[in-house]
C-alpha cells in the first residue's frame, strides 16, 4: 500500500459507531486499524474496510491497561509506518441510579471511558510530537456530558471530562499541529440500544425531547468524525460537535 495514504486508529469498532466511522475513513481514503477487546467481533468491519479498497488492521485492545494501549500503538504504527487520526470511540455504558453504583461499576465506566481516552490520546500525542508530524484527535463524548439525567451519573461524569479534557489537550498540542477535537452524539440508532428501545414507551418518551423527532444514524456520527479530519477543518480544534436533533437546544 502506498505509504502516502492516510492512516487511522478506531477503538471500540466491532459494530455501531465504531464501526461506521472506520468504514467512512475508509471510503475516504484512510487505511484503518480497528480494536476491540474481543478481535474476534472485528470480522465484520475488516471486511468492509476491505471492501472499500483499503488495508484493515486488526488490534486486540483494553484501552484501561497502559501496557495494552502502549503495545496497540506500536503494532498500529509498526503496521502502517506512521498514524495520522486516533478516533477514540471505546467505551461502556451504565445505567444505574447514582445511590447504587457500585466501586467496581464507577471504576469500569471511569476505566474504560476517560483513563483510557486519555491513555489512547496520550499515546498518539507521543508518536506525533516525537515524528515532528501534525495529525488529528477526536473523542467520542455524549450529550449526557452536556446536560444532566437521572441514572447516568458515572457516564455522564466520564463524558464530560472527555469534553473538557479535547480542550486542555488542544491548548498543550496546537503548537505541534495536533488538532484534539470531540463529536457529543445525541440518540443513535445502534445494536447496543436495542434492549431500551423494546422497553414500551421508551421510543415514543425519548422522540419527545428530540426536536427533530427521530434518533440520529451511525452513518451521520461518522460524518461529523470525517468531517473534523478532514483538510477542511484545518482551523478546528478544543471543539466539541453536538449531533442531537436540538437535544440540547432547549
Amino acid at each position: 500500500m502506498s505509504t502516502n495514504r492516510r492512516t487511522a486508529f478506531v477503538t471500540g469498532a466491532s459494530q455501531g459507531i465504531g464501526a461506521a466511522i472506520a468504514l467512512g475513513l475508509a471510503r475516504d481514503g484512510f487505511d484503518v486499524a480497528v480494536s476491540s477487546t474481543r478481535p474476534a467481533k472485528l470480522e465484520g468491519v475488516l471486511a468492509e474496510i476491505a471492501a472499500a479498497g483499503a488495508r484493515a488492521v486488526p488490534v486486540a485492545l483494553d484501552v484501561r491497561s497502559q501496557q495494552s494501549t502502549e503495545r496497540a500503538m506500536a503494532e498500529v504504527i509498526g503496521a502502517f509506518g506512521k498514524l495520522d487520526v486516533l478516533v477514540n470511540n471505546a467505551g461502556v455504558p451504565l445505567r444505574r441510579p447514582a445511590l447504587d453504583v457500585t466501586l467496581a461499576e464507577w471504576d469500569t465506566v471511569i476505566g474504560t471511558n476517560l483513563t483510557g481516552t486519555f491513555l489512547m490520546s496520550q499515546q498518539m500525542g507521543r508518536h506525533l510530537v516525537g515524528s515532528g508530524r501534525p495529525g488529528c484527535i477526536v473523542s467520542v463524548a455524549s450529550t449526557h456530558g452536556l446536560v444532566a439525567l437521572a441514572g447516568r451519573s458515572a457516564y455522564g461524569i466520564a463524558k464530560a471530562a472527555i469534553i473538557h479534557m479535547t480542550r486542555m489537550l488542544a491548548i498543550e498540542w496546537a503548537e505541534h499541529g495536533i488538532r484534539v477535537n470531540a463529536i457529543a452524539p445525541g440518540r443513535v440508532d445502534t445494536p447496543a440500544r436495542a434492549g431500551s428501545l423494546a422497553v414500551p414507551g421508551f421510543r415514543e418518551q425519548a422522540l419527545g425531547r428530540i426536536p427533530l423527532r427521530r434518533f440520529g444514524t451511525v452513518e451521520e456520527v461518522a460524518a461529523a468524525v470525517r468531517y473534523l479530519v478532514s483538510p477542511e477543518a484545518a482551523y478546528v480544534t478544543g471543539q466539541t460537535l453536538i449531533l442531537d436533533g436540538g437535544l440540547t437546544a432547549y
